[in-house]
């Protein structure tokens, strides 16, 4: 039997069903290799070669793709079309070992026939997507992991930065300080509320647009006032009336990010959010009436291209519903931006007979929010024009020019299907788009009032997903498949905080922003990173070497790095205490501290001005060096890292040695008084707090104290020897009954009969 290779569970269970198994498929769980996660991973002095590991949660994974795949007459790889997907086959046929053959399918929709006609097309693995997806794999590596630890340095433990997501957070922090430094500007909107003397229609408004022939606005209260004044009492006549049929042509279909963006501002759902519910209905669902069922094309795309099938299929279908008039002429063609990726078609339903009504009981809430939006936004594109009567009156008072709008719908066209969301600031002389009266030249319409809004300027609006991932799209940042990836980490970093839907950035995105923007002036220029996506771009056409583009970025990049890690350092006279080289000055996240100049070979550092005990380290012996943390000073061996022992500040070192590791002990203070410990293992040991004399075997006791704070005495030879009692023993015999003999103040008692007699006093 034959082997297919699926990326997701999901998927694999979809395709199964469609062939009704005749093929093994089984699925990767998406990457099986990897670069590794705690080291670079990537040799810098030979090409920028990558170094893959299987990571041990995958190690199954493979074993048992390798056993199916040794027993299969052919093995087919159906991952993702794309080039993530791409280089998913590439592992996956290095890691189980197969001969380079045709092999790999791929299909834009997961479908009975496109997966029975991608099976019969099989081709060879395509090097320049996978040298693309390499080249953008090593490039963000190099960026994230030598900046991350820059910003840890500088800033605090934690952060990350990112080649793309570095610049979005720019995005997000320059809007904000466009807010906080925006001054409002006064402007007053001036109409009239006018109606035809016939009364036949409702009142209608007219916006002041002119003075004299010349466009005005009054900007302050006694502008607006002088011309409601001057026009209350004078008449309104009609100077010209146009009249048009207005068209509005259908949206195109989705790609990524206008999926996400529809999809945010209809249902505020976030762009993470979107992407993992358009993953499960591109993959497959349970459904009532037909099972497990693959819903939409692939979601991860920037093409608005559709299929002659798909769309021959869609006029079908509209004609059939909605009459041959909601049909256009000529079958609407949509062009794709000039980077996108036109390999895929744009994201539309498989089947239109699968309606959103047919499986509202199946899927839910956000997965049919999301699915009726891909229905009807795919539909609506196929569909013919809105056309409306539009018309525009013209009306003049004196030296004032006033003008209403209004516009009635003639024929819903694809509106009839799909109402796109309305600008968040329209235009207020749009507020009157309904019928107006039939006026016509030199008509003196009746006025009801004059009007007069105060109006400020408003601040540019901070981003939401939607508005961000617009932004990244227009800018060329990014790529669809990353775009809710990037807002992910965002959030999960904690760089920006949410104000209802509104992305706010927090303090720490300040920091590290200005940080970068200083240091890495290119790196966080939207021109650059843009020019860079075409770059990596030019790698899946085959007419650029992956290796050379990294070899152009890198030196200067890593000359800016050691810059970056060393502004500010200062050579100084002060002299290592390890090696004698010289320290140097620098500048960390708790300001200066000194680190020798003999690094790598010395990597001695403290803080600046660090004050050098008389305390030997109990482990190396050298001198220890005061310090000071969140709980106060403390002191730290200056052979960091070498030694790490710390001791409390005022230590007092013993000459006991510890029992398990031969270090000195030192001692400590708790809570039932003093004891010694090991700074190097750990070891306690109490200190003996020797009074009175054991009655049974005569060794010395011990003064102690029980949890509940009370006094009592226990032989020093415990447990050898159990002798306890709460009385101070004498370790002499009482005279009568031969018990032990207790100090109660000044008199001698016996623990079990009457005898007491007074102490002898000392002389």
């Amino acid at each position: 039997m034959d082997l297919i290779i699926v990326e997701s569970p999901s998927k694999a269970k979809t395709i199964s069903k469609y062939l009704k198994g005749k093929y093994k498929v089984d699925a990767s769980g998406g990457h099986v290799c990897d670069l590794p996660e705690k080291r670079l991973g990537v040799d810098i002095e030979h090409g920028f070669k990558p170094t893959y590991i299987v990571p041990k949660d995958k190690e199954a994974v493979i074993r048992r793709l390798a056993s199916e795949a040794s027993k299969a007459e052919n093995v087919y790889l159906a991952t993702d079309p794309d080039r993530e997907g791409e280089a998913i086959s590439w592992h996956l046929k290095n890691e189980l070992k197969l001969k380079d053959g045709n092999y790999r399918i791929e299909f834009n929709e997961i479908s009975p026939a496109a997966v029975t006609k991608a099976l019969q097309n099989p081709r060879k693995i395509d090097e320049n997507l996978v040298d693309a997806q390499q080249a953008r794999r090593v490039l963000d590596r190099l960026v994230g992991y030598k900046l991350s630890p820059l910003l840890c340095k500088r800033i605090q433990t934690g952060l990350s930065a990112g080649r793309v997501q570095s610049v979005a957070l720019r995005l997000i922090v320059d809007r904000e300080r466009e807010i906080q430094a925006f001054v409002p500007v006064e402007s007053w909107n001036v109409s009239a509320e006018l109606q035809d003397k016939e009364k036949a229609f409702s009142p209608f408004k007219a916006a002041l647009i002119e003075k004299n022939g010349k466009k005005y606005k009054p900007a302050v209260k006694e502008e607006a006032d002088a011309v409601v004044k001057e026009t209350e009492n004078r008449p309104f006549t009609v100077s010209d009336v146009k009249k048009s049929l207005a068209k509005s042509h259908a949206p195109a279909p989705f790609t990524t990010s206008t999926l996400q963006q529809d999809a945010s501002n209809k249902f505020g759902m976030t762009s993470p959010e979107v992407m993992l519910v358009a993953q499960h209905l591109y993959e497959g669902m349970d459904t009532r009436e037909e099972g497990h069922i693959a819903l939409v094309t692939y979601i991860r795309t920037d093409s608005v291209r559709v299929s002659a099938e798909a769309q021959a299929k869609a006029l079908d279908f509209i004609s059939e519903k909605y009459g041959k008039e909601y049909v256009p002429e000529k079958p609407n063609v949509y062009k794709s931006k000039k980077d996108a990726q036109d390999a895929h078609e744009c994201i539309r339903p498989i089947d239109l007979s699968r309606t959103p009504e047919s499986l509202k009981n199946s899927l839910d809430k956000k997965h049919y929010n999301v699915y009726k939006l891909i229905y009807e936004r795919f539909l609506a594109s196929q569909m013919s024009e809105a056309q409306y009567n539009s018309v525009q009156i013209r009306l003049e008072n004196g030296d004032y020019t006033f003008r209403a709008t209004g516009r009635t719908l003639k024929f819903a066209g694809f509106t009839a299907v799909y109402q796109e969301v309305k600008k968040e600031t329209e235009n207020d002389e749009n507020e009157n788009a309904k019928l107006l009266p039939d006026l016509k030249t030199g008509d003196s319409p009746d006025l009801i009032r004059m009007l007069a809004e105060q109006k400020f300027s408003k601040p540019p609006q901070r981003y939401t997903d939607a508005s961000l991932v617009k932004a990244m799209e227009e800018k060329g940042i990014g790529r669809p498949s990353t775009y809710a990836s990037i807002i992910s980490v965002l959030n999960k970093r904690k760089y920006v905080s949410k104000d209802g839907k509104y992305m706010v950035p927090t303090e720490v995105a300040y920091q590290i922003t200005d940080l970068l923007v200083k240091y890495f002036t290119d790196i966080m220029d939207v021109g650059f990173t843009a020019k860079m996506e075409d770059r990596l771009d030019d790698i899946e056409e085959g007419g650029t070497d992956w290796h050379k583009i990294i070899a152009d970025f890198y030196p200067p990049f890593a000359e800016k790095l050691v810059f970056a890690a060393n502004d500010g350092d200062e050579l100084t006279d002060i002299v290592c205490e390890k090696c004698g080289h010289p320290m140097i000055r620098k500048s960390g996240r708790y300001g200066k501290y000194l680190a020798c100049s003999n690094y790598p070979q010395c990597s001695n550092i403290r803080s600046e001005g660090a004050e050098i005990s008389a305390t030997k380290c109990p482990k190396c012996g050298a001198n220890m060096v005061v310090k000071s943390g969140k709980f106060g000073k403390f002191l730290a061996c200056p052979n960091y890292p070498e030694c790490s022992t710390v001791l409390p500040f005022e230590s007092e070192v013993s000459e006991e040695l510890c029992e398990k590791c031969g270090q000195p002990m030192i001692y400590r203070t708790g809570k039932y008084g003093k004891y010694l410990s090991c700074p190097k293992c750990g070891t306690n040991k109490r200190i003996a707090d020797l009074a009175g004399k054991c009655p049974v075997c005569g060794a010395p006791a011990e003064r102690l104290k029980s949890k509940g704070g009370k006094i009592y005495y226990r032989c020093s030879k415990f447990p050898e020897c159990k002798f306890m009692s709460w009385d101070f023993p004498t370790g002499e015999k009482c005279p009568n009954c031969g018990k032990y003999l207790v100090k109660k103040g000044k008199t001698i008692r016996c623990s079990a009969c009457d005898f007491a007699a007074e102490q002898e006093s000392e002389k």
